[in-house]
């Protein structure tokens, strides 16, 4: 990308700078991220190129403040869900109907960051890092919660609910979303009954 790439980019908060995150992020959702180029993101956020390259001194910057602006928003949600719930299996109940009316919202395409990961293949690329940190952070989270029910199986149960999820988000763009969330939310009970069954078992 042209334009001024020399110093660190503003990031303090600016309405244009806000202005220029929620286009992004409308629209590399709605129709990808190679797709999307900087005159257009510039002309509907209405700004000039160069309040542009001083708030994202490159392409991949503004599409890196847009998968962590995704994953902000995912974290507050699970934070919202486990604060809000006290018992072991709730707050794990909680993420996936927040999961499942994501699937069921006006708009959904799926989870922007396989989409992303789809678009950046090579695993030493910066969004491709950001992509991986995310899902890391989403399976710690998961396997945390996991082991307030059985520390034995946490693992395995947490990857077994990203891909239960991940197969619902794919599937939510295909089918009728209120059938795979009804899917998704009975294949996470199932799994949290198995586990609250396996802690009991471990238990006697």
């Amino acid at each position: 990308m042209g334009g001024m790439t020399s110093g660190k980019p503003d990031t303090r908060p600016s309405e244009a700078r806000a202005r220029l995150l929620a286009t992004a992020t409308r629209i590399f959702y709605s129709e990808g991220i190679h797709s999307v180029g900087i005159d257009r993101i510039i002309a509907e956020a209405k700004v000039t190129r160069a309040t542009f390259y001083r708030h994202f001194p490159s392409k991949d910057d503004l599409i890196l403040a847009y998968l962590r602006e995704v994953h902000k928003m995912e974290r507050d949600a699970f934070d919202a869900a486990i604060a809000d719930n006290s018992s072991p299996v709730d707050p794990l109940l909680a993420i996936a109907g927040s999961i499942a009316q994501n699937i069921q919202s006006p708009g959904f395409r799926g989870c922007a960051f396989l989409n992303a990961a789809a678009e950046y293949p090579a695993t030493q690329h910066p969004v491709r890092q950001e992509i991986i940190a995310h899902r890391q952070w989403f399976l710690d989270t998961l396997s945390t919660l996991m082991a307030q029910i059985d520390q034995e199986t946490a693992d395995p149960a947490a990857r077994h609910f990203v891909m239960l999820r991940d197969g619902a988000m794919a599937a939510g763009c295909l089918f009728d979303p209120a059938k795979v969330s009804e899917t998704f939310l009975r294949g996470v009970d199932g799994l949290l009954t198995t586990a609250e069954r396996q802690s009991a078992e471990s238990a006697s």
